[in-house]
């Protein structure tokens, strides 16, 4: 049978334009909207799941009469108060544009965050050129990151009608959100600065670019961009505007992170009792509910009503359809014949977190809590009970981000696990643990069978040589997940073949990786994505069960 013929033209795609037109009259769009062909796009898919957002006006052409290296704009559009969030969205007013100077950070920890400015311009003195230039070499996640902006600069350089000093469109490349365009520093300017702050160095000189910006366009507001806090103290010390980079947060300031379960309101039976269904299936009850908390709930997420006098209800979301939603009651791990490889739950929380850990219909499980919450020892003991027992998984594999609290104490000697052993203390004090429960009955040499069958089971592996690995039928647990950042979050989770299942746990009050906060953390950035997915689940312990002395440091210090 033969081919068909290639298509002799490229795929079309709404006009920003017909785009707007969908919130004014809907019902046209579809028979007034003119099509443009599609630009060829290189952005990350991370980048697609941004919310288009339309300008209010084109982008006109630049007036060539104006020599300034950065002219004043002339197109309306949204005003935004900082960069943009990917989930946050902002107000459509319209007003006038910003110019934001990026510091050489910004570019070394986003690449891509010359095309989150939405409709705003961007200025790069030429000093940040330099510091990338000087920051290229060698194999670390900085290096890596300078070598892909400057090969992103490059490629809006050399684009067609590319003009260095009176901008190039961002969008020339296939960014199609970035509306603004590149301003490079293509001649001197009157870098006046107090005397007190040394004229050589770096971040003073980018500060003396933006004053002169300033001063240059105003009343244009023009707007420094620094990962540094340090500098954008200073930036404020001499009345400029300065902000951090917002884009890589996943949580906004204020917004707290999604704790997986959710107590019902007070009055939900007597609202709800008479439109209730229920039905029995094995040892599980089921409850068709609806009613206006239909709307606020999730897949997978953990719902209870404790009231004096009334009988409790904890259950998990199992569908949501419509305006209905199913539960599910919970298997009791609180009680000795649901014990875990002789592990039982000792409050609400942990039996929530039991309940995800053994559902084989779970690939994903989240878990956030603070210090002695429980949270490696309940991974633990459900992987070995489902490989062990179960056999469902074959072996438990156990990694985490090597991140020193204090000074580095130098190279470690041995193989690849001798080198992780020392990052893996809680792991032994754990099998430490339920090696003693399991093998207290048959004196020193049962335990000692039970140490080393466990231990035949788990592998210690580096986060470093996850690249291209392929897990099958494998229990993975991520320790100290708050301190991977959302690439490598990316990279570890991607790693899952068939029938395997991954636990990340952490806590994001002991983030010890530089320059990563709640907002931006890896485990923070896999809670949002993941919540609602039917195939995995998030919660967030709230009591300490290691000990008085632990729980009251952890409230106190």
């Amino acid at each position: 049978m033969p081919l068909p013929p290639a298509p002799t033209q490229r795929a079309s795609r709404l006009s920003s334009k017909a785009f707007e037109a969908q919130y004014a009259n809907p019902e046209l769009v579809t028979k007034t909207a003119p099509l443009t062909p599609a630009k060829t796009s290189s952005a990350p898919a991370v980048n697609r799941q941004h919310k288009v957002q339309a300008n209010t006006a084109a982008v006109e052409k630049r007036p060539s009469a104006l020599r300034s290296p950065v002219p004043a704009p002339t197109r309306s559009a949204t005003k935004t108060t900082k960069p943009a969030a990917p989930t946050s969205k902002p107000k459509r007013t319209s007003g006038p544009t910003k110019l934001f100077v990026l510091d050489t950070n910004v570019l070394m920890h986003d690449p891509m965050s010359l095309f989150r400015f939405e409709e705003h311009d961007v200025f790069l003195p030429m000093i940040v050129l330099e510091e990338l230039d000087g920051h290229k070499k060698g194999m670390t996640e900085v290096a890596r990151n300078a070598r892909q902006a400057s090969r992103s600069l490059d490629a809006l350089a050399c684009a067609q009608g590319a003009d260095l000093g009176k901008g190039s469109p961002l969008n020339t490349t296939g960014y199609t959100d970035a509306l603004g365009q590149l301003f490079f520093q293509t001649q001197a300017l009157d870098l006046s600065l107090p005397l007190a702050l040394p004229q050589g160095k770096a971040d003073n000189q980018i500060l003396g670019v933006v004053k002169a910006l300033g001063q240059l366009h105003a009343p244009r507001e023009v707007v420094l961009v620094s990962k540094d806090i340090n500098m954008r103290v200073k930036a404020r010390a001499l009345g400029l505007q300065a902000e951090d980079y917002q884009n890589d947060k996943t949580l906004e300031d204020g917004d707290l992170l999604y704790p997986g379960s959710m107590a019902l309101p007070v009055d939900f039976w007597t609202q709800n009792g008479k439109t209730v269904e229920s039905w029995q299936q094995g040892t599980s009850t089921f409850y068709r509910i609806s009613g206006p908390i239909v709307p606020s709930l999730f897949m997978n997420q953990f719902v209870f009503f404790e009231a004096p006098g009334e009988p409790s209800l904890y259950a998990r979301v199992t569908e949501i359809r419509d305006k209905t939603a199913v539960l599910r009651t919970l298997k009791d791990f609180t009680h000795l014949k649901n014990a875990v490889w002789g592990v039982t739950t000792r409050n609400r929380e942990q039996n929530f977190a039991m309940n995800l850990l053994t559902d084989p219909d779970i690939d994903f499980v989240t878990l956030a809590g603070t210090a002695g919450t429980g949270k490696t020892l309940m991974a633990l003991a459900a992987g070995l009970t489902q490989v062990l027992d179960d056999r469902r998984y074959t072996e438990i594999i156990m990694t985490r981000a090597t991140v020193s609290v204090g000074e580095d104490i130098g190279f470690l000697p041995g193989t690849e696990e001798e080198k992780m052993g020392p990052w893996m203390g809680a792991l032994d004090d754990n099998l430490e643990f339920l090696a003693k429960g399991d093998g207290g009955n048959a004196g020193e040499w049962g335990r000692a069978a039970t140490n080393e069958l466990i231990k035949s089971r788990i592998k210690i592996k580096s986060m470093n040589f996850m690249r291209g690995r392929t897990f099958m039928n494998k229990y993975v647990i991520i320790d100290e997940a708050q301190n991977l950042t959302p690439k490598q979050m990316k990279t570890l989770i991607t790693r899952a073949g068939p029938g395997t299942k991954i636990i990340c746990m952490g806590n994001l009050a002991q983030i010890d990786t530089p320059y990563l906060t709640e907002g931006s953390s890896g485990l923070t950035y896999a809670v949002d994505r993941f919540k609602g997915w039917a195939h995995g689940g998030h919660i967030t312990l709230a009591r300490g069960e290691r000990s008085r002395l632990a729980d009251f440091a952890s409230e106190t210090l």
